[in-house]
């Protein structure tokens, strides 16, 4: 339409402002018209592999009442985007979304105040009218029944650019003068380097720096394939000594369970007298560390010029890691500018924010040059961070006929966040090796008001009269661990949803049955139900080796509902053949994009479900390549389905981490289906389920 605004904008009162509104208030900070014909939107939230700029793209075009290409997505930097944080836990379109829904709506309102009952556009105003103000928060966004735009399924824009090739990734980026650079690690946990000869690594082939500052060393030099020869060549010469040891990798849900811990009560609630106590069951279940295994290792780039220190990166949180290279390195915020450039998805905490320290660090001694660092595979699959082991025991106390009296739950696990920007001392890999390094604190967990850490999704959403959760943060941390897809969640629903089956297997009743009895959620209710029929639960041909499961759960008990069934093949290793999802997000912006989201989310979990394991021995971790640390390869992919239920009426919630939990839970519960024994120890190997078995 040729209008950029609605003239049906009503002023509100003035609510608290949503989103990330309420610390980035000034509309000038996410909206710039130019005459052009375009708007330009910033967002502190970053592209990886999500569909998050498509999203909120659709919302801005559905609220200004403009083409979705007048939109322009400006990469987030700290130059001038918005403050949001981290792109973390399922929360940009809340966040983000809703910032930008009523920054538009604003917008539009001092738009058409300012076109005075003309039929100037935005475009034509562009330079009259200034947004270099505080939201109010007063203009009501569009009504969702009139939505054209939200709710529709829109092309990826940042798809076509990486299916045919563009150089759009950070590992692409080059700048004049671009030197190179390569890390020279330890091959073992918690070294610290005692001797190299420097100079001699200074005579190889292309080599224009080497760097030691402590136990932090590494190579620069005028080409990549110069900078990965070098520190081939030169890392034999470093002497390392190791101070700590590894606990033994096949034993660490006891070694969990015997460390000391920061314990914490979750939740403790009796209803009051329940039907007299028939008998108690309990299990205990566990996970292992798990990697990110990103496609692409890590790459950074940063330039020191002049006085200001530029950083190119993938970190998911830009502001927080600019504080903490501002810590490290004694410089005032203001004089570093951390800019994203897209690089391999990892949904959580990996190596990008390390790797952008090492840049950094590495550019005091380029001259003024860009330096460019690229690390190794090993690098990535050993000194990233890892999801963290958890132990999870539960009991439940039963009644003569099989409902449950009261429930506890107990975990261990450390912290399941260790970002940088967030502690007072930096929370970075090479800032803990330099010659004056700063401490390396344990792993902390996010308050339950935001969803939580290791506790998170630790209480069952069934109606049980009577619960007890605790958790145990567990404050050694011989590996390093931090965030990763859904956090804790992934376990604890594990756990929690593979507990309700054995408790509904203890009576004979049939698992769908058994959570609808206990569930008074409307909303819980209904993805059960919608993929109990879309998988036709109850048309189940039983036949040899084949099982199927189901798992449920509502992500932080306060965002995307989430129910799966899983159907299995057990031969010589489990085969997911299929996964039936039914997933409720609220307002839904872009089907597509939700669909993409929880199909990714759902075949990650089969492989974390089915493989995925970080090995280790007494000094180092061993799972640095893909041989050691396998993944889902595509061919063993299951089919997946996913249905939305769409509910405009309720707010956005994200789709990212929803399904974690729930696909592991189906997966577990189709394996006991399957077998008639249950694997409580992730992840279900031929060898696990031999000794189960056994």
């Amino acid at each position: 339409m040729n209008l950029a605004f609605r003239t049906s904008a009503g002023e509100i009162d003035a609510p608290p402002l949503p989103g990330s509104l309420r610390v980035n208030r000034r509309l000038s900070q996410w909206l710039r018209f130019h005459r052009d014909g375009y708007v330009e939107v910033s967002s502190g939230k970053v592209e990886i592999g999500q569909g998050i700029l498509t999203a909120l793209a659709q919302i801005v075009a559905e609220e200004l009442d403009i083409p979705l290409d007048r939109v322009r997505m400006v990469p987030a930097s700290t130059a001038a985007s918005p403050d949001e944080a981290v792109t973390s836990g399922s929360l940009s379109v809340q966040e983000s979304g809703t910032a930008l829904r009523h920054a538009c709506a604003e917008a539009r309102a001092i738009f058409h105040e300012a076109a005075a009952g003309s039929a100037k556009t935005y475009w034509e105003l562009a330079d009259t009218v200034s947004l270099d103000r505080e939201a109010t928060g007063k203009v009501a966004p569009k009504d969702p029944r009139d939505h054209g735009v939200v709710g529709t399924e829109i092309e990826r824009l940042d798809l076509p650019a990486k299916v045919f090739g563009a150089a759009c990734f950070i590992h692409d980026m080059e700048l004049p003068g671009m030197l190179h650079a390569r890390m020279i690690r330890p091959a073992f946990a918690g070294a610290t380097l005692e001797s190299f000869d420097e100079a001699l690594a200074a005579k190889l082939p292309g080599v224009v720096a080497v760097v030691r500052d402590g136990s932090f060393l590494g190579v620069i030099a005028q080409t990549e394939a110069m900078a990965r020869a070098a520190a081939s060549k030169a890392s034999p010469w470093a002497q390392w000594k190791q101070e700590v040891a590894l606990p033994e990798s096949n034993a660490m849900p006891g070694w969990l369970k015997a460390q000391a811990a920061d314990t914490k009560v979750v939740e403790s609630k009796s209803d009051g007298a329940g039907a007299p106590l028939a008998k108690t069951i309990k299990a205990s279940y566990s996970r292992p560390y798990i990697a990110h295994a990103s496609v692409a290792p890590s790459c950074a780039l940063a330039q020191l010029d002049d006085d200001t220190l530029r950083v190119w990166t993938h970190s998911q949180g830009i502001y927080n890691l600019r504080k903490d290279l501002a810590l490290a390195f004694g410089m005032p915020a203001e004089k570093i500018v951390v800019a994203h450039v897209q690089g391999a998805g990892c949904y959580g905490h990996n190596g990008a924010d390390d790797v952008a320290f090492d840049a950094a660090r590495l550019a005091f001694a380029a001259q003024g040059r860009p330096v460019r660092v690229q690390w190794s595979r090993a690098d990535e699959m050993a000194w990233s961070p890892f999801g963290a082991a958890m132990a999870i025991d539960l009991e439940a106390d039963l009644d003569a006929a099989g409902n449950v009296v009261a429930w506890r739950h107990e975990g261990w696990s450390n912290g399941h966040t260790s970002r940088p920007g967030r502690a007072k001392t930096p929370a970075l890999l090479g800032a803990w090796h330099l010659a004056k390094p700063f401490p390396r604190e344990p792993s902390i967990d996010p308050p339950m008001a935001g969803g939580g850490g290791a506790e998170r999704n630790c209480v069952p959403l069934y109606d049980f009269p009577a619960r007890h959760v605790v958790n145990h943060r567990v404050l050694a941390m011989p590996l390093r661990v931090s965030a990763l897809r859904s956090l804790g969640a992934h376990a604890n629903v594990f756990a929690i949803e593979s507990f309700v089956d054995e408790i509904a297997a203890a009576s004979a009743e049939d698992p769908v049955a058994w959570r609808l009895r206990h569930l008074s959620d409307p909303r819980a209710r209904a993805v059960i139900e919608r993929v109990a029929t879309e998988s036709r639960w109850s048309e189940w041909k039983a036949r040899e080796g084949a099982g199927r499961g189901i798992g449920f759960a509502r992500y932080k008990n306060a965002g995307a509902y989430c129910a799966v069934v899983a159907e299995i093949d057990v031969e010589e290793k489990v085969r997911v053949r299929r996964l039936v999802i039914a997933v409720d997000v609220g307002l839904v912006v872009n089907p597509d994009g939700v669909a993409n989201q929880v199909e990714g989310g759902a075949v990650q979990s089969a492989s974390w479900a089915l493989m995925e394991s970080v090995r280790f021995d007494r000094e180092r971790v061993t799972s640095d390549g893909w041989e050691s640390y396998p993944i889902l390869r595509c061919k063993d992919s299951p089919a997946v389905e996913v249905h939305l239920i769409s509910r405009p009426d309720c707010p956005a919630c994200g789709a990212g981490e929803a399904v974690q939990g729930p696909a592991t839970a189906a997966i577990a519960n189709a394996l006991a289906h399957a077998l008639g024994v249950r694997v409580r120890d992730l992840p279900f190997t031929p060898e696990r389920i031999r000794a189960a078995i056994a």
